[in-house]
Protein backbone atom coordinates (compact mmCIF):
# COMPACT_ATOMS: atom_id res chain seq x y z
CA UNK A 1 0.00 0.00 0.00
CA UNK A 2 1.41 3.70 -0.61
CA UNK A 3 0.99 5.90 1.92
CA UNK A 4 1.82 9.15 -0.05
CA UNK A 5 -1.29 7.57 -2.38
CA UNK A 6 -3.77 7.49 0.81
CA UNK A 7 -2.59 10.98 1.84
CA UNK A 8 -3.28 12.39 -0.80
CA UNK A 9 -7.27 10.75 -1.05
CA UNK A 10 -7.77 12.00 2.51
CA UNK A 11 -6.57 15.17 1.52
CA UNK A 12 -8.69 15.30 -1.52
CA UNK A 13 -12.25 14.10 0.63
CA UNK A 14 -11.20 16.90 3.44
CA UNK A 15 -11.36 19.60 0.17
CA UNK A 16 -14.79 18.41 -0.96
CA UNK A 17 -15.83 18.69 2.46
CA UNK A 18 -14.61 22.06 3.14
CA UNK A 19 -16.38 23.48 -0.20
CA UNK A 20 -19.59 21.65 0.30
CA UNK A 21 -19.61 23.22 3.81
CA UNK A 22 -18.74 26.90 2.31
CA UNK A 23 -21.37 26.17 -0.54
CA UNK A 24 -23.97 25.06 2.04
CA UNK A 25 -23.38 28.54 4.26
CA UNK A 26 -23.60 30.40 1.55
CA UNK A 27 -26.66 29.00 0.18
CA UNK A 28 -28.51 29.10 3.33
CA UNK A 29 -27.37 32.74 3.87
CA UNK A 30 -28.54 33.79 -0.21
CA UNK A 31 -32.08 31.48 1.01
CA UNK A 32 -32.49 33.91 3.77
CA UNK A 33 -32.20 36.89 1.95
CA UNK A 34 -34.31 35.69 -0.85
CA UNK A 35 -37.46 35.30 1.51
CA UNK A 36 -40.41 37.56 0.72
CA UNK A 37 -42.50 39.85 3.12
CA UNK A 38 -45.64 38.98 0.95
CA UNK A 39 -47.38 35.76 1.47
CA UNK A 40 -49.85 34.90 -1.38
CA UNK A 41 -53.28 33.41 0.71
CA UNK A 42 -56.11 31.54 -1.00
CA UNK A 43 -55.32 31.90 -4.76
CA UNK A 44 -57.79 30.93 -7.25
CA UNK A 45 -59.14 31.31 -11.00
CA UNK A 46 -62.72 31.14 -11.57
CA UNK A 47 -63.50 27.91 -14.24
CA UNK A 48 -64.64 28.57 -17.74
CA UNK A 49 -67.36 26.70 -19.41
CA UNK A 50 -65.98 25.17 -22.58
CA UNK A 51 -66.40 28.44 -25.01
CA UNK A 52 -65.52 31.56 -22.81
CA UNK A 53 -62.56 33.45 -23.49
CA UNK A 54 -62.19 35.19 -20.60
CA UNK A 55 -61.94 34.55 -16.87
CA UNK A 56 -59.82 35.90 -13.53
CA UNK A 57 -58.38 35.04 -10.34
CA UNK A 58 -58.39 35.93 -6.90
CA UNK A 59 -56.65 36.23 -3.93
CA UNK A 60 -55.53 37.65 -0.33
CA UNK A 61 -51.90 39.66 -0.70
CA UNK A 62 -50.25 40.11 3.09
CA UNK A 63 -47.18 42.26 3.02
CA UNK A 64 -45.78 41.77 6.31
CA UNK A 65 -42.47 44.57 5.59
CA UNK A 66 -41.81 47.62 6.33
CA UNK A 67 -42.52 48.95 3.10
CA UNK A 68 -45.00 49.47 0.74
CA UNK A 69 -45.31 47.19 -2.37
CA UNK A 70 -46.46 47.72 -5.73
CA UNK A 71 -48.04 45.17 -8.04
CA UNK A 72 -47.42 45.62 -11.49
CA UNK A 73 -48.55 43.17 -14.10
CA UNK A 74 -49.38 39.40 -13.78
CA UNK A 75 -48.63 36.67 -16.75
CA UNK A 76 -49.83 33.47 -16.58
CA UNK A 77 -49.53 30.60 -19.89
CA UNK A 78 -53.11 30.18 -19.29
CA UNK A 79 -54.12 33.45 -21.17
CA UNK A 80 -52.67 35.78 -24.40
CA UNK A 81 -53.71 38.89 -22.18
CA UNK A 82 -53.65 39.68 -18.49
CA UNK A 83 -54.51 42.81 -17.26
CA UNK A 84 -54.88 44.07 -13.17
CA UNK A 85 -58.24 45.13 -13.05
CA UNK A 86 -60.80 46.96 -10.31
CA UNK A 87 -64.40 47.44 -10.09
CA UNK A 88 -65.98 51.13 -9.97
CA UNK A 89 -69.38 52.59 -9.74
CA UNK A 90 -69.94 54.90 -13.19
CA UNK A 91 -72.91 56.18 -14.19
CA UNK A 92 -75.07 54.00 -11.77
CA UNK A 93 -73.81 51.25 -12.96
CA UNK A 94 -70.96 48.81 -11.73
CA UNK A 95 -67.74 48.76 -14.69
CA UNK A 96 -64.65 47.08 -14.69
CA UNK A 97 -61.69 49.47 -15.38
CA UNK A 98 -57.90 48.38 -15.71
CA UNK A 99 -55.60 49.78 -13.46
CA UNK A 100 -52.18 50.54 -13.46
CA UNK A 101 -50.82 48.92 -10.18
CA UNK A 102 -52.20 47.70 -7.28
CA UNK A 103 -50.55 49.15 -3.75
CA UNK A 104 -50.09 46.21 -1.45
CA UNK A 105 -49.17 48.88 2.22
CA UNK A 106 -46.46 47.85 4.51
CA UNK A 107 -48.00 45.49 7.17
CA UNK A 108 -51.17 45.14 5.44
CA UNK A 109 -53.22 43.01 3.18
CA UNK A 110 -55.14 44.07 -0.03
CA UNK A 111 -58.23 41.33 -1.44
CA UNK A 112 -58.52 40.47 -5.11
CA UNK A 113 -62.13 39.47 -5.27
CA UNK A 114 -65.02 39.50 -7.76
CA UNK A 115 -66.32 43.07 -7.70
CA UNK A 116 -63.31 44.74 -6.45
CA UNK A 117 -59.85 44.08 -7.22
CA UNK A 118 -58.61 41.23 -9.28
CA UNK A 119 -56.70 40.09 -12.41
CA UNK A 120 -57.91 39.45 -15.76
CA UNK A 121 -57.36 36.69 -18.21
CA UNK A 122 -58.06 37.53 -21.89
CA UNK A 123 -57.53 35.49 -24.96
CA UNK A 124 -57.90 31.92 -22.71
CA UNK A 125 -55.25 29.27 -23.64
CA UNK A 126 -58.43 26.96 -23.10
CA UNK A 127 -61.25 26.30 -21.01
CA UNK A 128 -60.04 26.41 -17.32
CA UNK A 129 -61.53 23.21 -15.67
CA UNK A 130 -62.24 23.00 -11.81
CA UNK A 131 -59.73 20.85 -9.30
CA UNK A 132 -56.98 22.13 -12.21
CA UNK A 133 -54.26 24.05 -11.80
CA UNK A 134 -52.66 27.29 -13.66
CA UNK A 135 -49.27 29.17 -12.97
CA UNK A 136 -49.20 32.76 -12.15
CA UNK A 137 -46.07 35.16 -11.85
CA UNK A 138 -46.81 38.23 -9.82
CA UNK A 139 -44.63 41.19 -10.81
CA UNK A 140 -43.81 43.91 -8.55
CA UNK A 141 -42.61 47.61 -9.21
CA UNK A 142 -39.00 46.57 -7.41
CA UNK A 143 -38.40 43.88 -9.87
CA UNK A 144 -39.62 40.89 -7.56
CA UNK A 145 -41.20 38.44 -8.89
CA UNK A 146 -43.68 35.90 -6.44
CA UNK A 147 -44.75 32.78 -8.52
CA UNK A 148 -47.36 30.09 -7.55
CA UNK A 149 -50.16 27.68 -8.60
CA UNK A 150 -53.40 28.73 -8.54
CA UNK A 151 -56.28 26.00 -8.32
CA UNK A 152 -59.10 26.79 -10.48
CA UNK A 153 -62.44 26.95 -8.77
CA UNK A 154 -65.92 26.58 -9.83
CA UNK A 155 -67.62 30.46 -8.45
CA UNK A 156 -71.44 31.05 -7.86
CA UNK A 157 -72.45 33.89 -10.05
CA UNK A 158 -75.26 34.91 -7.12
CA UNK A 159 -76.59 32.85 -3.90
CA UNK A 160 -79.40 30.91 -4.40
CA UNK A 161 -82.82 32.39 -2.40
CA UNK A 162 -84.99 29.99 -0.06
CA UNK A 163 -88.40 30.42 0.06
Amino acid sequence: MNFHSNNDTLKGILTMKKTLLALSALFISSASFAQSDLIIENPYARATPPNAVNSAIFMTIKNNGDKDRTLVSATTSAANKVELHTVVKSDGMMKMREVDSMTIAKDSETVLKPGGLHIMLFELTGPLKEEEFIDVSLNFANGDKEVFKAPVKKVMAGMKHKM
